[in-house]
Protein backbone atom coordinates (compact mmCIF):
# COMPACT_ATOMS: atom_id res chain seq x y z
CA UNK A 1 0.00 0.00 0.00
CA UNK A 2 0.89 3.23 -0.37
CA UNK A 3 2.52 5.38 1.76
CA UNK A 4 1.79 8.96 2.97
CA UNK A 5 5.62 10.35 2.06
CA UNK A 6 5.19 9.24 -1.73
CA UNK A 7 0.94 10.21 -1.96
CA UNK A 8 1.91 13.43 -0.62
CA UNK A 9 4.85 13.83 -3.70
CA UNK A 10 2.30 12.39 -5.99
CA UNK A 11 -0.48 15.06 -5.29
CA UNK A 12 2.41 18.12 -5.24
CA UNK A 13 3.65 17.15 -8.98
CA UNK A 14 -0.07 16.65 -10.26
CA UNK A 15 -0.86 20.09 -8.17
CA UNK A 16 1.72 21.89 -10.37
CA UNK A 17 0.00 20.78 -13.82
CA UNK A 18 -2.35 23.40 -12.58
CA UNK A 19 -4.85 21.17 -10.97
CA UNK A 20 -7.45 22.45 -8.12
CA UNK A 21 -7.69 19.22 -6.26
CA UNK A 22 -5.79 16.17 -6.60
CA UNK A 23 -6.83 12.55 -5.50
CA UNK A 24 -4.43 9.00 -4.73
CA UNK A 25 -5.79 5.93 -4.57
CA UNK A 26 -4.11 2.70 -3.45
CA UNK A 27 -5.57 -0.47 -3.77
CA UNK A 28 -4.54 -4.66 -3.11
CA UNK A 29 -7.06 -7.08 -3.75
CA UNK A 30 -7.18 -10.79 -3.24
CA UNK A 31 -9.70 -12.66 -4.97
CA UNK A 32 -10.56 -16.64 -3.44
CA UNK A 33 -13.08 -18.91 -6.23
CA UNK A 34 -14.53 -21.96 -5.90
CA UNK A 35 -16.59 -23.00 -8.89
CA UNK A 36 -18.62 -26.42 -9.34
CA UNK A 37 -20.02 -27.70 -12.34
CA UNK A 38 -20.82 -31.27 -13.63
CA UNK A 39 -20.90 -32.29 -10.15
CA UNK A 40 -17.73 -31.88 -9.40
CA UNK A 41 -15.12 -28.99 -8.09
CA UNK A 42 -14.39 -27.46 -11.61
CA UNK A 43 -12.22 -24.54 -10.60
CA UNK A 44 -9.96 -23.37 -7.67
CA UNK A 45 -8.32 -19.97 -8.38
CA UNK A 46 -7.20 -16.72 -6.82
CA UNK A 47 -6.70 -13.12 -8.07
CA UNK A 48 -4.82 -10.19 -6.98
CA UNK A 49 -5.76 -6.76 -8.35
CA UNK A 50 -3.23 -3.94 -7.10
CA UNK A 51 -2.32 -0.62 -8.73
CA UNK A 52 -3.14 2.78 -7.97
CA UNK A 53 -5.52 5.87 -9.67
CA UNK A 54 -4.34 9.47 -9.67
CA UNK A 55 -7.43 11.61 -10.52
CA UNK A 56 -7.66 15.78 -10.46
CA UNK A 57 -10.16 18.38 -11.15
CA UNK A 58 -9.71 21.66 -12.62
CA UNK A 59 -13.38 22.88 -11.86
CA UNK A 60 -16.06 20.59 -13.29
CA UNK A 61 -12.96 19.03 -15.71
CA UNK A 62 -11.77 15.49 -14.18
CA UNK A 63 -8.14 13.83 -15.75
CA UNK A 64 -7.51 10.62 -14.58
CA UNK A 65 -4.48 8.30 -14.73
CA UNK A 66 -4.04 4.48 -13.57
CA UNK A 67 -0.63 2.16 -13.12
CA UNK A 68 0.09 -1.03 -12.13
CA UNK A 69 3.97 -0.12 -11.92
CA UNK A 70 4.16 0.63 -8.41
CA UNK A 71 7.41 1.83 -7.79
CA UNK A 72 8.44 5.57 -6.76
CA UNK A 73 9.35 5.99 -10.41
CA UNK A 74 6.23 4.57 -12.27
CA UNK A 75 3.92 6.31 -9.68
CA UNK A 76 5.81 9.71 -10.31
CA UNK A 77 5.40 8.60 -14.37
CA UNK A 78 1.87 7.97 -13.30
CA UNK A 79 1.21 11.50 -11.79
CA UNK A 80 3.20 13.38 -14.61
CA UNK A 81 0.86 12.09 -17.14
CA UNK A 82 -2.15 13.60 -15.27
CA UNK A 83 -0.31 16.72 -14.27
CA UNK A 84 0.27 17.19 -18.86
CA UNK A 85 -3.24 16.53 -18.74
CA UNK A 86 -4.21 19.21 -16.74
CA UNK A 87 -1.85 21.14 -19.03
CA UNK A 88 -1.51 24.59 -17.01
CA UNK A 89 1.74 24.44 -15.03
CA UNK A 90 2.00 26.90 -12.15
CA UNK A 91 5.50 28.11 -10.24
CA UNK A 92 3.62 27.86 -6.75
CA UNK A 93 1.25 25.44 -5.60
CA UNK A 94 -1.11 25.81 -1.90
CA UNK A 95 0.23 23.96 0.98
CA UNK A 96 -1.14 21.03 2.34
CA UNK A 97 0.05 18.30 4.91
CA UNK A 98 -1.68 14.46 5.11
CA UNK A 99 -2.75 13.65 8.33
CA UNK A 100 -4.10 10.16 8.57
CA UNK A 101 -7.35 9.33 9.83
CA UNK A 102 -8.23 6.07 11.47
CA UNK A 103 -12.03 5.13 10.92
CA UNK A 104 -14.16 3.33 12.88
CA UNK A 105 -14.75 -0.26 11.23
CA UNK A 106 -18.52 -1.03 11.93
CA UNK A 107 -17.94 -4.68 9.81
CA UNK A 108 -16.32 -7.30 11.97
CA UNK A 109 -14.95 -10.28 10.08
CA UNK A 110 -14.64 -13.26 12.15
CA UNK A 111 -13.54 -15.45 9.89
CA UNK A 112 -10.80 -14.32 7.25
CA UNK A 113 -11.05 -15.62 3.69
CA UNK A 114 -7.30 -16.67 3.95
CA UNK A 115 -7.67 -18.47 6.96
CA UNK A 116 -9.75 -21.28 5.01
CA UNK A 117 -8.42 -23.68 2.68
CA UNK A 118 -9.71 -24.13 -0.40
CA UNK A 119 -10.44 -27.98 0.53
CA UNK A 120 -12.54 -26.21 3.58
CA UNK A 121 -14.39 -24.14 0.85
CA UNK A 122 -15.14 -26.38 -1.92
CA UNK A 123 -16.75 -29.39 0.98
CA UNK A 124 -19.05 -26.81 1.69
CA UNK A 125 -20.01 -25.59 -1.71
CA UNK A 126 -20.05 -29.60 -2.32
CA UNK A 127 -22.78 -29.84 0.27
CA UNK A 128 -25.09 -27.04 -1.12
CA UNK A 129 -24.76 -29.02 -4.61
CA UNK A 130 -25.51 -32.03 -3.06
CA UNK A 131 -28.19 -31.06 -1.63
CA UNK A 132 -29.79 -29.28 -5.20
CA UNK A 133 -29.27 -32.61 -6.58
CA UNK A 134 -31.17 -34.59 -3.55
CA UNK A 135 -34.15 -32.40 -3.99
CA UNK A 136 -35.22 -33.97 -6.34
CA UNK A 137 -34.73 -36.46 -9.63
CA UNK A 138 -35.90 -33.75 -11.72
CA UNK A 139 -32.69 -31.59 -11.14
CA UNK A 140 -30.61 -32.36 -14.17
CA UNK A 141 -27.80 -29.89 -13.32
CA UNK A 142 -26.27 -27.89 -10.90
CA UNK A 143 -23.67 -25.34 -10.73
CA UNK A 144 -22.36 -23.29 -8.15
CA UNK A 145 -19.10 -21.37 -6.55
CA UNK A 146 -18.26 -19.54 -3.52
CA UNK A 147 -16.16 -15.87 -3.67
CA UNK A 148 -14.60 -13.95 -1.42
CA UNK A 149 -12.85 -10.55 -1.53
CA UNK A 150 -9.92 -9.13 0.77
CA UNK A 151 -9.75 -5.48 -0.50
CA UNK A 152 -7.26 -3.22 1.52
CA UNK A 153 -7.36 0.72 0.18
CA UNK A 154 -5.77 4.05 0.72
CA UNK A 155 -7.03 7.32 -0.54
CA UNK A 156 -5.37 10.36 -0.29
CA UNK A 157 -6.03 14.13 -1.51
CA UNK A 158 -5.10 17.37 -1.67
CA UNK A 159 -7.55 18.65 1.05
CA UNK A 160 -4.71 16.88 3.36
CA UNK A 161 -6.86 13.46 3.72
CA UNK A 162 -4.51 10.24 4.30
CA UNK A 163 -7.37 7.47 5.14
CA UNK A 164 -7.63 3.62 4.29
CA UNK A 165 -10.14 0.97 4.97
CA UNK A 166 -10.69 -2.78 4.30
CA UNK A 167 -13.35 -4.78 2.87
CA UNK A 168 -13.85 -8.46 2.91
CA UNK A 169 -17.18 -10.23 1.49
CA UNK A 170 -17.74 -13.59 0.88
CA UNK A 171 -20.91 -14.86 -1.18
CA UNK A 172 -22.60 -18.39 -2.18
CA UNK A 173 -24.22 -18.80 -5.15
CA UNK A 174 -25.98 -21.81 -6.54
CA UNK A 175 -28.29 -22.60 -9.92
CA UNK A 176 -30.47 -25.83 -10.68
CA UNK A 177 -32.08 -26.64 -13.74
CA UNK A 178 -34.96 -29.10 -13.52
CA UNK A 179 -36.34 -31.40 -16.60
CA UNK A 180 -39.33 -33.26 -17.42
CA UNK A 181 -37.98 -34.19 -20.59
CA UNK A 182 -39.74 -31.89 -22.74
CA UNK A 183 -39.30 -28.44 -21.00
CA UNK A 184 -35.95 -27.39 -18.73
CA UNK A 185 -36.75 -24.76 -16.00
CA UNK A 186 -34.36 -22.55 -13.49
CA UNK A 187 -33.76 -21.94 -10.37
CA UNK A 188 -31.04 -19.94 -7.76
CA UNK A 189 -29.83 -18.55 -4.64
CA UNK A 190 -27.15 -16.71 -3.82
CA UNK A 191 -26.37 -14.57 -0.40
CA UNK A 192 -23.83 -12.64 0.70
CA UNK A 193 -22.76 -10.30 3.55
CA UNK A 194 -19.71 -7.85 4.16
CA UNK A 195 -17.84 -10.66 6.15
CA UNK A 196 -15.83 -13.83 5.85
CA UNK A 197 -16.31 -17.51 5.90
CA UNK A 198 -18.80 -16.66 8.98
CA UNK A 199 -21.68 -16.21 6.39
CA UNK A 200 -22.31 -19.54 6.55
CA UNK A 201 -23.65 -19.59 10.35
CA UNK A 202 -26.10 -17.05 8.65
CA UNK A 203 -26.58 -19.23 5.75
CA UNK A 204 -26.48 -23.21 5.73
CA UNK A 205 -25.04 -24.21 2.27
CA UNK A 206 -27.61 -26.85 2.02
CA UNK A 207 -30.53 -24.69 2.75
CA UNK A 208 -28.96 -22.29 -0.43
CA UNK A 209 -28.74 -25.09 -2.62
CA UNK A 210 -32.24 -26.54 -1.32
CA UNK A 211 -33.57 -22.96 -2.15
CA UNK A 212 -32.37 -23.32 -6.09
CA UNK A 213 -33.61 -26.89 -6.27
CA UNK A 214 -36.89 -25.72 -5.17
CA UNK A 215 -37.60 -22.99 -7.37
CA UNK A 216 -36.39 -24.99 -10.61
CA UNK A 217 -39.00 -27.82 -9.99
CA UNK A 218 -41.72 -25.53 -9.06
CA UNK A 219 -41.41 -23.08 -12.16
CA UNK A 220 -40.85 -26.43 -14.55
CA UNK A 221 -44.88 -26.37 -13.43
CA UNK A 222 -45.69 -23.42 -14.80
CA UNK A 223 -48.47 -22.24 -16.91
CA UNK A 224 -48.19 -19.21 -19.13
CA UNK A 225 -48.41 -16.11 -18.06
CA UNK A 226 -50.99 -13.87 -19.14
CA UNK A 227 -49.84 -9.86 -20.67
CA UNK A 228 -51.93 -6.75 -19.67
CA UNK A 229 -52.25 -4.01 -17.72
CA UNK A 230 -52.87 -5.19 -14.04
CA UNK A 231 -52.02 -5.25 -10.07
CA UNK A 232 -48.73 -6.81 -9.24
CA UNK A 233 -47.76 -7.75 -5.46
CA UNK A 234 -43.88 -8.04 -5.68
CA UNK A 235 -42.24 -10.11 -2.72
CA UNK A 236 -39.73 -8.57 0.00
CA UNK A 237 -35.83 -9.11 -1.03
CA UNK A 238 -34.70 -9.18 -4.59
CA UNK A 239 -37.88 -7.54 -5.50
CA UNK A 240 -36.29 -4.39 -4.56
CA UNK A 241 -34.26 -4.54 -7.46
CA UNK A 242 -36.91 -2.30 -9.48
CA UNK A 243 -36.28 0.12 -6.88
CA UNK A 244 -32.56 -0.05 -7.26
CA UNK A 245 -33.05 0.01 -11.34
CA UNK A 246 -36.27 1.86 -12.42
CA UNK A 247 -35.30 4.93 -9.41
CA UNK A 248 -32.49 4.43 -7.52
CA UNK A 249 -29.89 5.51 -10.76
CA UNK A 250 -32.45 8.22 -11.89
CA UNK A 251 -30.86 9.29 -7.79
CA UNK A 252 -27.42 9.24 -8.48
CA UNK A 253 -25.56 12.32 -9.28
CA UNK A 254 -24.41 10.77 -12.12
CA UNK A 255 -27.19 11.57 -14.24
CA UNK A 256 -28.86 14.39 -11.99
CA UNK A 257 -26.07 16.95 -12.35
CA UNK A 258 -26.07 17.24 -16.23
CA UNK A 259 -29.83 17.00 -16.17
CA UNK A 260 -30.02 13.46 -17.48
CA UNK A 261 -32.79 12.00 -14.85
CA UNK A 262 -36.32 11.98 -14.51
CA UNK A 263 -35.80 12.93 -11.12
CA UNK A 264 -33.41 15.81 -11.69
CA UNK A 265 -34.86 18.93 -10.50
CA UNK A 266 -37.55 17.45 -8.32
CA UNK A 267 -35.94 17.61 -4.74
CA UNK A 268 -38.86 18.46 -2.52
CA UNK A 269 -41.43 17.66 -4.55
CA UNK A 270 -44.11 14.43 -3.95
CA UNK A 271 -42.56 11.46 -6.70
CA UNK A 272 -44.44 8.44 -4.90
CA UNK A 273 -47.00 7.41 -3.17
CA UNK A 274 -46.82 9.11 0.55
CA UNK A 275 -46.43 5.52 2.13
CA UNK A 276 -42.98 4.80 -0.12
CA UNK A 277 -40.03 5.85 2.29
CA UNK A 278 -36.59 4.79 0.18
CA UNK A 279 -33.38 4.63 1.84
CA UNK A 280 -29.66 4.01 0.90
CA UNK A 281 -27.96 3.32 3.92
CA UNK A 282 -24.22 2.31 3.46
CA UNK A 283 -23.49 1.87 7.78
CA UNK A 284 -25.72 -1.69 8.24
CA UNK A 285 -23.21 -3.46 9.63
CA UNK A 286 -21.66 -6.28 7.81
CA UNK A 287 -24.17 -6.01 5.00
CA UNK A 288 -23.24 -6.98 1.53
CA UNK A 289 -22.91 -3.23 0.27
CA UNK A 290 -22.14 -1.72 3.12
CA UNK A 291 -18.50 0.32 3.40
CA UNK A 292 -16.72 2.42 6.47
CA UNK A 293 -15.69 4.95 4.18
CA UNK A 294 -16.69 5.49 0.30
CA UNK A 295 -13.91 5.38 -2.31
CA UNK A 296 -13.16 9.00 -1.71
CA UNK A 297 -12.79 9.22 2.02
CA UNK A 298 -15.74 10.31 3.45
CA UNK A 299 -17.48 8.15 6.42
CA UNK A 300 -20.33 6.21 5.09
CA UNK A 301 -23.67 7.38 6.47
CA UNK A 302 -27.48 6.67 5.79
CA UNK A 303 -29.35 8.55 3.29
CA UNK A 304 -32.92 9.19 3.47
CA UNK A 305 -34.20 9.23 -0.64
CA UNK A 306 -37.65 9.72 -0.87
CA UNK A 307 -39.75 9.99 3.30
CA UNK A 308 -43.28 9.92 2.63
CA UNK A 309 -43.03 10.28 -1.27
CA UNK A 310 -41.52 13.50 -1.07
CA UNK A 311 -37.74 13.41 -2.49
CA UNK A 312 -35.85 14.44 -0.13
CA UNK A 313 -31.83 13.33 -1.16
CA UNK A 314 -30.05 12.08 -4.17
CA UNK A 315 -26.80 10.35 -3.90
CA UNK A 316 -23.89 12.67 -4.47
CA UNK A 317 -19.92 12.40 -5.32
CA UNK A 318 -17.32 15.08 -5.42
CA UNK A 319 -17.47 15.93 -9.11
CA UNK A 320 -21.68 15.60 -8.65
CA UNK A 321 -21.13 17.89 -5.73
CA UNK A 322 -19.86 20.26 -7.55
CA UNK A 323 -21.61 20.08 -10.63
CA UNK A 324 -24.56 20.13 -8.13
CA UNK A 325 -23.30 23.19 -5.46
CA UNK A 326 -23.72 20.65 -2.90
CA UNK A 327 -22.46 18.68 -0.15
CA UNK A 328 -20.93 15.02 -0.87
CA UNK A 329 -23.39 12.33 0.50
CA UNK A 330 -20.25 9.71 0.69
CA UNK A 331 -21.57 8.06 -2.12
CA UNK A 332 -18.72 8.02 -4.47
CA UNK A 333 -17.87 4.22 -5.55
CA UNK A 334 -15.50 2.51 -7.90
CA UNK A 335 -14.35 -1.16 -9.23
CA UNK A 336 -10.95 -0.64 -8.67
CA UNK A 337 -8.31 1.89 -9.02
CA UNK A 338 -8.53 1.44 -12.83
CA UNK A 339 -11.66 3.28 -12.70
CA UNK A 340 -12.93 7.06 -11.43
CA UNK A 341 -14.84 6.75 -8.33
CA UNK A 342 -18.52 8.07 -9.42
CA UNK A 343 -22.08 8.30 -7.17
CA UNK A 344 -23.48 4.80 -6.73
CA UNK A 345 -25.85 3.11 -4.16
CA UNK A 346 -24.98 0.76 -1.35
CA UNK A 347 -27.76 -1.26 0.11
CA UNK A 348 -31.46 0.39 -1.21
CA UNK A 349 -34.49 -0.35 0.28
CA UNK A 350 -38.10 0.55 0.46
CA UNK A 351 -38.41 0.93 4.26
CA UNK A 352 -41.22 -1.04 6.22
CA UNK A 353 -45.03 0.59 5.92
CA UNK A 354 -48.15 0.36 7.37
CA UNK A 355 -50.03 -2.49 5.86
CA UNK A 356 -50.23 -6.29 6.83
CA UNK A 357 -48.98 -8.60 4.39
CA UNK A 358 -52.08 -10.80 4.20
CA UNK A 359 -54.16 -7.82 3.44
CA UNK A 360 -51.90 -6.72 0.58
CA UNK A 361 -53.00 -10.23 -1.44
CA UNK A 362 -56.23 -10.40 -0.29
CA UNK A 363 -57.31 -7.05 -1.70
CA UNK A 364 -56.17 -8.30 -5.18
CA UNK A 365 -59.43 -10.08 -7.33
CA UNK A 366 -56.88 -10.51 -10.28
CA UNK A 367 -53.20 -10.37 -10.75
CA UNK A 368 -49.50 -11.85 -10.05
CA UNK A 369 -47.93 -12.15 -6.85
CA UNK A 370 -44.35 -11.67 -8.16
CA UNK A 371 -42.52 -13.93 -5.42
CA UNK A 372 -39.38 -13.52 -7.31
CA UNK A 373 -37.72 -11.06 -9.52
CA UNK A 374 -34.99 -11.60 -11.87
CA UNK A 375 -32.71 -9.11 -13.67
CA UNK A 376 -33.67 -6.35 -16.28
CA UNK A 377 -32.47 -3.18 -18.14
CA UNK A 378 -33.49 0.57 -17.60
CA UNK A 379 -33.10 3.98 -19.34
CA UNK A 380 -31.81 6.28 -16.13
CA UNK A 381 -33.05 9.46 -18.02
CA UNK A 382 -36.71 8.26 -19.06
CA UNK A 383 -36.82 5.74 -15.91
CA UNK A 384 -38.56 3.08 -18.87
CA UNK A 385 -37.37 -0.74 -17.75
CA UNK A 386 -38.26 -4.49 -18.14
CA UNK A 387 -38.03 -7.25 -15.60
CA UNK A 388 -37.93 -10.37 -15.32
CA UNK A 389 -40.13 -12.53 -12.97
CA UNK A 390 -37.83 -15.30 -11.82
CA UNK A 391 -40.95 -16.79 -9.80
CA UNK A 392 -44.08 -15.48 -9.85
CA UNK A 393 -47.83 -17.01 -9.44
CA UNK A 394 -51.33 -15.85 -10.34
CA UNK A 395 -53.44 -14.62 -8.15
CA UNK A 396 -57.63 -15.12 -7.98
CA UNK A 397 -59.96 -13.73 -5.57
CA UNK A 398 -56.79 -12.77 -2.89
CA UNK A 399 -55.72 -16.11 -3.50
CA UNK A 400 -52.36 -17.13 -4.65
CA UNK A 401 -52.86 -19.82 -7.46
CA UNK A 402 -50.77 -21.66 -10.24
CA UNK A 403 -47.18 -20.58 -10.77
CA UNK A 404 -46.65 -18.90 -14.10
CA UNK A 405 -43.47 -18.60 -16.28
CA UNK A 406 -42.39 -15.76 -18.71
CA UNK A 407 -43.64 -12.92 -16.94
CA UNK A 408 -42.31 -9.75 -16.96
CA UNK A 409 -42.75 -6.36 -15.67
CA UNK A 410 -43.07 -3.25 -17.82
CA UNK A 411 -43.25 0.43 -17.14
CA UNK A 412 -41.43 3.33 -15.66
CA UNK A 413 -39.93 4.70 -12.39
CA UNK A 414 -41.99 7.48 -11.62
CA UNK A 415 -45.19 5.59 -12.76
CA UNK A 416 -44.54 2.73 -10.21
CA UNK A 417 -43.51 4.97 -7.35
CA UNK A 418 -46.99 6.63 -7.46
CA UNK A 419 -48.96 2.85 -7.68
CA UNK A 420 -47.05 1.38 -4.66
CA UNK A 421 -50.32 2.10 -2.92
CA UNK A 422 -49.40 -0.38 -0.32
CA UNK A 423 -46.54 -1.08 1.57
CA UNK A 424 -46.03 -4.34 4.00
CA UNK A 425 -43.83 -5.11 7.01
CA UNK A 426 -41.38 -7.69 5.95
CA UNK A 427 -38.69 -5.79 5.02
CA UNK A 428 -35.72 -7.95 3.59
CA UNK A 429 -32.66 -7.58 1.50
CA UNK A 430 -30.98 -9.54 -1.62
CA UNK A 431 -27.17 -9.36 -2.90
CA UNK A 432 -26.67 -8.10 -6.13
CA UNK A 433 -23.79 -6.13 -8.21
CA UNK A 434 -24.42 -3.32 -10.07
CA UNK A 435 -22.52 -2.34 -12.91
CA UNK A 436 -22.06 2.05 -13.87
CA UNK A 437 -19.55 3.92 -15.33
CA UNK A 438 -17.23 3.22 -12.12
CA UNK A 439 -17.51 -0.75 -13.16
CA UNK A 440 -19.16 -3.22 -11.26
CA UNK A 441 -19.80 -2.39 -7.39
CA UNK A 442 -21.78 -5.01 -4.64
CA UNK A 443 -24.95 -3.79 -3.76
CA UNK A 444 -28.23 -4.61 -1.33
CA UNK A 445 -31.54 -4.33 -3.01
CA UNK A 446 -34.49 -4.50 -0.83
CA UNK A 447 -37.88 -4.15 0.26
CA UNK A 448 -41.13 -5.66 2.24
CA UNK A 449 -44.14 -6.82 0.29
CA UNK A 450 -45.77 -4.02 -1.72
CA UNK A 451 -48.86 -3.71 -4.04
CA UNK A 452 -48.52 -1.60 -7.22
CA UNK A 453 -52.54 -1.17 -8.02
CA UNK A 454 -51.07 -0.89 -12.04
CA UNK A 455 -48.46 -2.06 -14.31
CA UNK A 456 -48.07 -3.86 -17.74
CA UNK A 457 -47.30 -7.30 -17.60
CA UNK A 458 -45.56 -9.05 -20.50
CA UNK A 459 -46.40 -12.96 -20.79
CA UNK A 460 -46.59 -15.84 -23.39
CA UNK A 461 -50.13 -16.56 -22.78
Amino acid sequence: MIEKKIASELISIVMRGGADFVEVYSEYTKTDRVSYSNKKIEDVSDHVTSGVGIRAFLGTNTFFASTTDLSDSGLRECAQRVAQAVGKSVMTIPSFALVERINPNIHPVKILPADVSAKERADILRAACDKAYAHSDKIVQVGGNITSTDKRFVVANSEGLFTSDRQVRTRIGVSAIASNGRENATGSSSPGRSMGLELFELYAPESVGLKAAEQAVTNLSAVPCPSGRMTVAIENGFGGVIFHEACGHSLEATSVAIGMSQMAGKLGQTIANPKVTAIDDGTIPNAWGSCNIDDEGKPMIKRVLIKDGVLTSYMVDRLGARRMNCESTASARRQSYEYEPTSRMTNTYIANGPDKNEDIISSIEYGIYAKSMGGGSVNPYTGAFNFAVNEGYLIRNGKICECVKGASLIGTGSEILQNIDMVGQNLATAQGMCGSSSGSVPTDVGQPLIRVSEITVGGQA
